[in-house]
């Protein structure tokens, strides 16, 4: 079982970090290459470059009313999501996040938690 792991290529867990200017001040992130390869993706479906990305999930973020300490731990669970999400079909290929029918994809998830529960 590890062996499709461990034996995967070793610059995925490598980490790089990005400066990124959000409104206006510069800072840093540093993630894994894995995660910055899903967020590229994410990004790229609604036409933004993973930095866009990235500033737009900080604003929203916070006005959700979210706490930014750990905002990395916050950009890997993203990615998690995403690739979770698009392999129970919740998010259909090619098509813009944006597009998508957030709510209704929260509450399906909600409802199959309980049927877990």
């Amino acid at each position: 079982m590890c062996r499709l792991f461990i034996e995967a290529d070793p610059s995925l867990w490598e980490s790089a970090t990005r400066s990124i200017r959000i409104d206006g001040m510069v800072t840093s992130v540093r993630l894994e290459n894995f995660f910055w390869n899903v967020l590229a993706e994410i990004g790229g479906r609604d036409g933004l470059a993973t930095t866009q990305l990235i500033a737009k999930l900080y604003h929203e973020a916070l006005e959700a009313g979210h706490d930014s300490g750990n905002f990395t731990s916050f950009l890997r669970v993203c990615c998690g999501r995403y690739l979770a999400l698009q392999l129970s079909g919740e998010i259909p290929s090619g098509l813009p996040i944006a597009r998508l029918d957030a709510l209704s994809i929260l509450e399906r998830e909600k409802e199959r938690r309980r049927a877990v529960a």
